[in-house]
C-alpha cells in the first residue's frame, strides 16, 4: 500500500506539477499519483476540485506518512530529508543550488507571463518579450556558472538533482518557445530531455486525452 499521495495538474500544461514530481519520484517515495485535470472557470481563478483538495488550493501537493506538504520548494526539501544527496554534497555547492532555485520559484515573472509551459506545442520564435527575453539571459547565465563549475552535464554535476527538476519546466519552455540560446543551454536543454523521468513526464503529457486541452494554453499570442 503507498506511503501517500501526490496531487498534480495536467502534465501537458503543469510546470509546478512536474517540478514536485520530479522530486518525488528522485527520491523514490512511494505514493499514488492523483492527476486532477485543470479546467477553466467563467469567473476565473482555480479548479474547484483542486481547491478543495489541497491546503492552498494549489498543485503539487504532498501528502507522505503523515507529513503534508505543498509548494514546490518545501516538496523538494522533504525530499531530500528523505533522500540525502538530492541537493550537493558540498556546502558551498549547495548554497548555490539553494539559492538559484529559489530564484527560480520567486521570479522571472517576465518569463513565465511570456512563455508558458506546454509539453504538446511549437510555439517557435513567439513570446519574445523584453522581460521575458531579459529573463532568458539571467537563466542562461546561471546555467553556464553551474555547468563550467560543476562540469555538467547537469547544473551541479552528473547527477541530475534537485536544482534541475527546479528548472526541468524552464527548459520545456525553451523547447516549445525556442529562443535563441547559447550552445551551452541547448547541451543542457538536451541533457535534461533526455533524462528518463524528464521523458517519461512527456510522454504521459502527450498522451492526455484531447477533452483535457484548455484553449487558453493551446493558442499562441497574437492568435
Amino acid at each position: 500500500m503507498p506511503d501517500g499521495r501526490l496531487l498534480i495538474g495536467n502534465k501537458r500544461y503543469s510546470s509546478w506539477s512536474l517540478r514536485g514530481w520530479l522530486a518525488v519520484h528522485l527520491a523514490g517515495l512511494d505514493v499514488e499519483e492523483v492527476l486532477i485535470p485543470f479546467v477553466r472557470n467563467a469567473g476565473g481563478g482555480s479548479t474547484p476540485a483542486i481547491a478543495a483538495a489541497t491546503p492552498a488550493g494549489l498543485v503539487p501537493y504532498l501528502e507522505h506518512k503523515g507529513a503534508r506538504v505543498w509548494e514546490s520548494l518545501a516538496i523538494a526539501e522533504y525530499c531530500a530529508e528523505q533522500a540525502p544527496g538530492l541537493w550537493p554534497e558540498d556546502r558551498a555547492a549547495r548554497a548555490v543550488a539553494r539559492s538559484v532555485s529559489a530564484e527560480m520559484a520567486t521570479g522571472f515573472r517576465g518569463l513565465r507571463q511570456a512563455m508558458w509551459f506546454n509539453a504538446g506545442r511549437d510555439f517557435a520564435g513567439l513570446g519574445r518579450t523584453p522581460e521575458a527575453l531579459a529573463d532568458i539571459a539571467r537563466i542562461e547565465r546561471i546555467w553556464a556558472e553551474c555547468l563550467a563549475a560543476h562540469g555538467g552535464p547537469f547544473l551541479f554535476g552528473a547527477r541530475f538533482g534537485l536544482a534541475d527538476a527546479i528548472y526541468a519546466p524552464v527548459v520545456g519552455r525553451f523547447l516549445t518557445w525556442q529562443p535563441e540560446v547559447s550552445a551551452t543551454t541547448r547541451a543542457y536543454m538536451a541533457a535534461v530531455r533526455a533524462h528518463p523521468l524528464v521523458d517519461r513526464w512527456y510522454r504521459e503529457a502527450q498522451a492526455e486525452p484531447d477533452s483535457w486541452l484548455l484553449a487558453g494554453y493551446e493558442t499562441p499570442p497574437g492568435a
